[in-house]
């Protein structure tokens, strides 16, 4: 975990996990951008009261969730309205939950850390469906 003062250097970060993904000011509040770790699709989102980072795709549909309206520390998935929490992951309601990923912001850059918990096969996984395309 990085401490609240963090007087590492960039390479400090990255030799212990963490990935550099952007600047804050290329995150709109209340908005997700998508990256891509170790082949890994990640949704980064800028909350009024700092950052979030979840696995990307919905696992109801595999919907693009950086797309997706948020509030109330929640996305809603722009396909079918499914709401995750950002915090812990868990779809509202169901039992599906996507990982929830570290990130912390140096100065004005963000950086991710990938969580160690397995990725478990979606509902659109488990019925052969690929995730959408890259834009």
């Amino acid at each position: 975990m990085i401490p609240a003062e963090i007087s590492a250097a960039a390479t400090d970060l990255a030799s212990d996990g963490w990935v550099k993904v952007g600047r804050v000011q290329d995150l709109p509040v209340l908005e997700g951008r998508r990256t891509t770790i170790e082949g890994r699709r990640v949704a980064v989102f800028r909350l009024l009261d700092g950052l979030a980072a979840i696995d990307a795709t919905c696992p109801h549909k595999a919907g693009p969730l950086q797309d997706g309206l948020v509030a109330d520390n929640c996305v809603t998935c722009p396909l079918h309205d499914r709401r995750i929490d950002l915090s812990t992951g868990q779809m509202i309601g169901y039992d599906d939950a996507v990982a929830v990923h570290e990130v912390h912001q140096h100065g004005d850059e963000v950086w991710v850390r990938l969580s160690q918990v397995p990725q478990t096969p979606t509902e659109a996984e488990r019925a052969g469906l690929q995730a959408p395309a890259a834009v």
